[in-house]
């Protein structure tokens, strides 16, 4: 069985102190993990050690990039090695805000992907299109040629990669995307990984929607059969909003 993830993405949010007020007041939250079920957070780099030092077991800690060199001259940037020895476990890759403003191409995030996973980090990558793309019928090739880097993994490297599906379009722009538009993509996404890697490993994959999901939407998207939970942004950054998404993840 798949697990169940709901995964917060605090981006460039929060000042040390409300980092800290935020972090502790999830922990008394007593989030909790159970088998199957999932819940991790993806604060800034500058408190990952801190906060996966001081965590509970409430929940799993990642990052929210990651460079794919090893060390070297590379000023500002993270390495995956760097990651794993402060006990960080989770990665986001492909998001789409680092491949538009940081033009990020499929080369760079698949060279992402290898190093994390040489080092034993669990990767959320990160695939949807533009509103351009859905307006001309261009969203599930644009899709297809997402998923297609992950082509070069074995079906034992595929154990740790999670989907987040993100129509871009519905982020932050008052367009909402429809439960039944959410769930058509995730079957599709669905189907595409059947075809690259079959269906075990096609059934095996989390596929997190991550297009504004929140307390308002999240009991009716959870519910679609292959949406296996969110990507929240906004919503993570309140710990009662990010716990009444979570309670809806059945």
């Amino acid at each position: 069985m798949r697990n169940k993830i709901v995964a917060g993405n605090w981006k460039m949010n929060l000042d040390a102190d409300e980092a800290e007020s935020l972090y502790r007041d999830l922990l008394n939250k007593s989030l909790g993990q159970s088998d199957g079920k999932m819940t991790l957070i993806f604060p800034p780099n500058i408190y990952l050690k801190d906060f996966i030092e001081k965590n509970n077991g409430s929940f799993e800690i990642g990052a929210q990039n990651v460079n794919a060199q090893k060390n070297g001259a590379y000023t500002g940037e993270v390495s995956a090695s760097q990651l794993k020895s402060i006990g960080c476990s989770w990665v986001l890759v492909g998001h789409s805000e680092r491949r538009t403003l940081f033009n990020e191409d499929d080369k760079v995030l698949l060279d992402k992907i290898n190093s994390a996973l040489e080092y034993g980090l669990n990767v959320i990558y990160c695939c949807g299109e533009s509103l351009n793309e859905r307006k001309e019928l261009r969203h599930k090739s644009k899709i297809q040629s997402q998923l297609a880097i992950l082509k070069a993994f074995s079906l034992e490297q595929i154990k740790s990669i999670s989907i987040a599906y993100e129509p871009i379009w519905a982020i932050g722009t008052g367009k909402t995307a429809s439960p039944d538009q959410a769930a058509e993509m995730h079957d599709f996404i669905r189907e595409e990984l059947k075809i690259l890697f079959g269906s075990e490993a096609s059934d095996q994959t989390s596929i997190l929607y991550g297009g504004s999901c929140s307390p308002s939407n999240a009991e009716v998207l959870f519910k679609c059969h292959n949406i296996d939970g969110g990507l929240i942004g906004g919503a993570a950054l309140n710990a009662d909003s990010f716990r009444s998404i979570i309670e809806f993840l059945k």
